[in-house]
């Protein structure tokens, strides 16, 4: 028996790459074997991490087992059911295709063309992981009727204690506080009304403040410009977008954090909260898609996109000690769910009991 992954690009440091690559070094670690496919494969990762479909795949019968990781628009949604063996998706969610209306027509269509996809790939998976409750639900709305069961991403911890980029961490040490939210630049991430929120902070309660925005703009370049003639229209200072960096760089970001801001609308997982959780950095959320399942009852929410009321809970957050303090304790407290062998156990016991399930 092989277990192929599957995927339209195995992309570098992104959240569905990453969690791709994670399973890969659990179920050899579990003593399966298996490989991954990908349409295109991003030259960054390590020479024969994936192999390119190009090539074809490998012939597979029927007690082989596909995982296909579903998240964007793709001929492989249409051509999955066409291989004899077992499969199993897991889905990261699709961002829904309205939010690029202004800014990308080819990132609506192609969401569009995912979600047709989603529709028609119900009835032809075996077993569903979710990354999420929320991603789970949207399942089931698309209609599928297999077993559905929560997974959350696989996040190697290991990775984030190790040296971030000195430089960085030197230049934003002072005694100005960092504003952080990491995440691609994407209208449904609504940077706009962080900033919103954050030049009323800066302007009316702490003039010593900084927003720093990690995370690149590709494909988004319209909506990034609009958010430079943004900033300029409210003559807000110190706001940072630091564009593609390395993952050294994005590690001091976080370690001279002082709040995670994020007031995105649609989020199937959201991995930089559990990173920021482990940085031990207060998190103030907007309570939209999946945001509230994966706090799981710890950061902040707050269910309003008023700046005013935003600026002032950022300003409590950041000033009183005692809830602060509480805020941490539970993320700490949170972000044991999310262990790397605690998801790696729960991994190995949906895989099992798929495994057992379809071999009947």
């Amino acid at each position: 028996m092989r277990i192929i992954q599957f995927l339209p690009t195995l992309a570098f440091g992104d959240a569905v790459g990453n969690d791709t690559l994670a399973l890969q070094k659990a179920m050899r670690e579990l003593g399966y074997s298996t490989e991954i496919y990908a349409e295109a494969v991003d030259q960054r990762l390590p020479k024969g991490t994936a192999k390119d479909l190009c090539s074809g795949m490998p012939e597979l019968t029927p007690e082989d087992v596909i995982i296909y990781h579903m998240s964007t628009g793709s001929e492989l949604n249409y051509n999955l059911e066409k291989y004899p063996c077992r499969k199993m998706m897991i889905y990261h969610n699709i961002t829904p295709p309205e939010f690029f209306s202004k800014y990308n027509l080819q990132a609506k269509t192609n969401a569009q063309y995912g979600l047709d996809g989603l529709k028609h790939l119900a009835g032809k998976i075996d077993y569903c992981l979710a990354d999420s409750a929320f991603n789970a639900e949207e399942l089931k709305q698309a209609g599928f009727t297999c077993p559905i069961e929560v997974r959350p991403i696989l996040i190697p911890f290991e990775d984030y204690a190790k040296e971030g980029d000195k430089k960085i961490f030197r230049q934003y040490t002072d005694d100005i506080e960092n504003i952080i939210f990491v995440g691609r630049i994407a209208p449904n991430k609504k940077q706009e009304d962080v900033i919103k929120a954050f030049t009323f902070y800066q302007n009316y309660i702490q003039p010593k403040s900084r927003l720093i925005f990690v995370g690149n703009w590709n494909g988004m370049e319209v909506y990034y410009q609009r958010l430079l003639q943004y900033v300029q229209a409210l003559q807000v200072e110190n706001v940072i977008f630091t564009g593609h960096i390395s993952f050294a760089e994005i590690l001091s970001y976080y370690r001279t954090a002082d709040l995670f801001l994020c007031m995105s609308e649609h989020e199937g997982f959201c991995v930089p909260l559990v990173e920021a959780m482990y940085f031990e950095i207060p998190i103030l959320a907007y309570a939209s898609s999946a945001i509230p399942w994966t706090l799981g009852g710890s950061g902040f929410l707050t269910r309003t996109k008023n700046p005013i009321e935003t600026a002032f809970l950022m300003n409590k957050i950041l000033h009183d000690e005692t809830l602060k303090e509480k805020i941490i304790a539970n993320q700490n407290e949170r972000l044991k769910d999310f262990q790397y062998e605690k998801i790696k156990s729960l991994f190995a016991e949906q895989l099992k009991r798929f495994l057992g399930e379809t071999a009947k």
